[in-house]
């Protein structure tokens, strides 16, 4: 599974990338705007700078740059204007495109994503298709021809619980195989809690994955919003092509008290001998 940072912090791309594992950049205007006027502090850097400067470091890699229009005349216009302007600087630009942008439940707009899809993907721009929180939208934004299509994992496990009133915090583990709601009747079975056949982000992953494979669908499945290492690993387990992290995951992805239990008493059994061969 590919490996990719979500986040609009420099530094953290440039840390992530020093590691040797990483495939990829995904962000927004939000994050690189909050990035900006974090890291400028008088010096003037501008936003196209900025992002020049992310693309660079992703240089040899995927980075996803996000249009802001809602409608399809905007979103392929400014999906052009992107591509136009960045891919130039290192040839690795994808541009985010949302499923469906409509905001209102008449739903007017809503196969303007998927029409500005199949527009883009036609004239050779590669596309991110996000916001996806079924498995039918995901098919739909493949069958249009997104290279990517991301499921937001952690949000359809925030939605589950919010809408059964649990509490939670978004770091809190959410079981893949789906949260189950403890009856007050001894004679009644737990109930799982579903969002119209999905028990969990991961669930949901795992059946746009197995949806593509079933139809030979070339884009990949890019598993975001993961809020800790453990989902991580289950949407790898799911068949995720792709997942990206913020910062804080990727750094949890090797941590276990043993590992470090361990390093601790190896270093207390070096023999000095041996240490004086390696080292001198």
């Amino acid at each position: 599974m590919k490996i990719f940072i979500d986040t609009g912090d420099i530094e953290e791309i440039k840390k992530a990338y020093s590691f040797g594992i990483l495939d990829g950049v995904t962000t927004n205007p939000s994050l690189i705007k909050a990035a900006v006027n974090d890291k400028s502090s008088g010096t003037g850097i501008s936003l196209s700078e900025y992002i020049i400067e992310i693309l660079n470091v992703a240089k040899g890699t995927p980075v996803s740059l996000e249009v802001i229009g809602s409608t399809y005349q905007e979103m392929v216009s400014e999906a052009r204007k992107i591509y136009k302007v960045f891919n130039k600087v290192a040839g690795n630009v994808y541009v985010k495109i949302p499923v469906n942008p409509s905001m209102d439940e008449k739903g007017s707009n809503s196969f303007d994503g998927i029409k500005a899809i199949k527009t883009l993907s036609d004239e050779g721009i590669p596309i991110n298709c996000t916001l996806v929180f079924t498995p039918e939208q995901a098919m739909l934004a493949a069958k249009a021809g997104a290279s990517f299509v991301s499921p937001f994992a952690g949000r359809v496990d925030d939605h589950i619980r919010k809408s059964n009133d649990v509490d939670f915090k978004k770091t809190d583990y959410f079981p893949a195989y789906g949260l189950a709601l403890e009856s007050d009747k001894p004679e009644e079975e737990a109930v799982i809690l579903e969002d119209n056949g999905i028990v969990s982000g991961i669930d949901l992953v795992g059946q746009c994955v197995e949806i593509f494979r079933n139809y030979g669908l070339k884009a990949e499945v890019l598993a975001s919003s993961m809020r800790n290492a453990r989902q991580v690993r289950e949407a790898a387990l799911a068949g995720a092509d792709i997942a990206t992290l913020p910062f804080k995951v990727i750094l949890e992805l090797l941590k276990h008290q043993k590992t470090a239990e361990g390093m601790k008493r190896f270093t207390e059994d070096v023999v000095e001998e041996y240490s004086d061969i390696i080292r001198k």
